[in-house]
């Protein structure tokens, strides 16, 4: 018998390379239609999500937000000026981590009927995927119906001399790390970098922040970020724009950092927070004909362009790198790939049930900094671009008396960008302290197209934050 002989062989009509959020997704939506599915994970069932990234950062961050908040109530702010218990801080952290043990996860995939397949999953030919297991043993798995890659994006690190031996952060380590470093170098200007400047800064960091640009979250309305640098500021980050690295090494356990002004910066650690590549470097692409490494190019029901059979989920096909995005697609892509097993129409018409459109018009996002920057749609720039007759309307949120009640100095705005042909809203965007509770309401607002004359019906309960739909009306109405 042939060593090709030995390798086990097992058949399904879905293969799902990837067991975070997304591939669970895919995995459930599929199985729910009958189908049998596999999942393929290298690492933690529940993925970056779960154990690296939305799940632990939040935890980190919740503790900080909700003592700023509390610092601007009379009558609270006396009895939380002490420092936040880092110990207890991380301590919540691990338990949202689930303490990096992916046993739940594993429970909820195998109550749905999917099967897990622990190890490295490639490509090995059209509806073909080589599972190489931690032992070395290999299981060939073939799929009927479709492949879903799932695998999502790793952090990319720039190209400095002798970068390994400095041992960088990336969000991994900045979302897991043990404890705080006494000081800490940020390189990055988004969503990670402003939130791990947020978070380790309480946590008793001294941090200091280099953006090569000349803004903070510079995909968001150009006010997003001009208010959380300030607020970063004010609470002891060291913010410098236009400042490159040049160098970094390790000198005796200190990280020393080179800028591009000849600056010298030392600290106890450096994280890189400066983008993110596809996980699609070693899943076997060159075996369909693919480029290693490359961005996964879908149509709307999430089908890689030029394939009947091979689907390519959230963070991997660059549409937008989100968890709740890639979710979304999920659940497409599932109904998708379900339809067409069963020689179903497929709706791929424009909010079709088989359409990610809202990949187009309706992408919701929340950094969670002091203050929160919250935004769905396009902004005024994007809406220019894209060729629309367009106005922005702002508001002060500190004039809103729901904002004032949520505590004194409410510092914040909003602005709402109108099509003016349409009168229907292409983007919304809310920056202030508990706005990221908003962005919903502007997210159906902006995927459902209402029109402005229905959202004057839309009243926002008194006194909210929630009033300054009614201002930014108004104000759209009066001017």
């Amino acid at each position: 018998m042939t060593e090709t002989e030995n390798i086990a062989h097992s058949n399904y009509d879905v293969v799902v390379l990837g067991a975070g959020p997304v591939g669970e997704n895919v995995a459930d939506r599929t199985r729910a239609a009958g189908l049998s599915t596999a999942v393929v994970e290298s690492e933690l069932i529940g993925g970056e999500c779960s154990y690296w990234a939305c799940m632990p950062s939040k935890a980190l961050l919740r503790p900080v937000i909700a003592q700023a908040d509390a610092r601007r109530l009379p009558g609270l702010s006396a009895a939380v000026q002490g420092p936040l218990d880092a110990a207890a801080v991380l301590a919540r952290r691990d338990y949202w981590a689930s303490d990096w043990k992916d046993d739940g996860q594993v429970g909820w995939l195998e109550s749905i009927g999917a099967e897990i397949h622990r190890g490295h999953g490639r490509l090995s030919g059209e509806r073909t995927v080589t599972v190489t297991a931690p032992d070395g043993t290999q299981k060939v798995l073939t799929a009927r119906h479709a492949v879903a890659v799932c695998t999502g994006t790793r952090a990319v690190l720039p190209d400095l001399p002798g970068l390994d031996e400095v041992r960088p952060w990336t969000s991994r380590e900045a979302t897991s790390a043990k404890a705080a470093p006494g000081r800490l170098v940020v390189v990055g200007g988004g969503v990670v970098a402003t939130e791990m400047a947020t978070a380790w800064q309480a946590l008793g960091s001294q941090v200091t922040l280099l953006v090569r640009g000349k803004s903070l979250l510079n995909r968001m309305e150009p006010f997003a970020g001009e208010l959380v640098a300030e607020a970063l500021t004010e609470a002891g980050v060291s913010v410098r724009t236009g400042t490159s690295v040049e160098s970094v090494t390790r000198e005796n356990g200190t990280v020393v950092v080179v800028t591009g002004t000849g600056d010298r910066i030392e600290a106890d650690e450096i994280l890189f927070a400066t983008g993110r590549a596809p996980h699609t470097d070693d899943i076997g692409l060159d075996t369909i004909g693919r480029e290693p490494g490359s961005w996964l190019e879908v149509d709307d029901s999430l089908r890689v362009t030029g394939s009947d059979w091979l689907y390519a989920v959230g963070d991997v096909n660059h549409r937008a790198l989100l968890t709740h995005q890639g979710k979304y697609q999920a659940r497409i892509a599932g109904a998708a790939i379900s339809a067409r097993a069963s020689g179903a129409p497929v709706q791929a018409d424009p909010w079709g049930a088989h359409a990610a459109t809202a990949d187009h018009d309706a992408v919701p996002q929340v950094v969670f900094t002091d203050p929160e920057a919250a935004a769905v749609g396009l902004s005024l720039a994007e809406a220019e671009q894209a060729g629309h007759r367009v106005r922005a309307v702002d508001y002060d949120l500190a004039s809103v008396s729901g904002a004032g009640l949520y505590g004194d100095g409410y510092r914040g705005r909003a602005r709402m960008v109108v099509d003016l042909e349409r009168e229907i809203l292409l983007g919304v965007t809310f920056v202030g302290p508990g706005v990221g509770e908003l962005i919903h309401s502007a997210t159906v607002a902006v995927a459902g197209q209402v029109p402005i004359s229905r959202l004057w019906h839309a009243v926002p309960a008194y006194p909210t934050i929630s009033e300054v739909w009614l201002r930014l009306l108004e104000a759209y109405r009066d001017n």
